[in-house]
């Protein structure tokens, strides 16, 4: 099990609801897979350094987990065709 921070962007256009769901989402996903969440920490709206498929701002969230190598790559799949999700980064600690 390796140790990974993931930082992603929901658009703003998401509802207070539909960003909880998100976030809910990709937790239970790592962790029905094995992996363990060690800190979920939302930092709420902020402004991009430059415009993101023409918007300007987006609701930022940073996990830290634990799991096997091969989720990382599963999980990034599954975000690039979640809808709201405006980009993801991966990092292995």
């Amino acid at each position: 099990m390796n140790k990974y921070e993931l930082l992603y962007i929901i658009s703003a256009d998401a509802t207070e609801e539909q960003r909880e769901a998100l976030i809910q989402k990709f937790k239970a996903y790592v962790e029905e897979r094995g992996g363990n969440v060690e800190a979920l920490d939302k930092w709420g709206m902020r402004k991009f350094a430059y415009p993101i498929s023409f918007k300007n701002e987006g609701f930022y969230v940073l996990m830290n987990f634990t799991s096997k190598p091969e989720l990382v790559s599963e999980m990034n799949a599954l975000m690039n065709i979640t809808d709201y999700i405006v980009r993801q980064m991966f990092v292995a600690k």
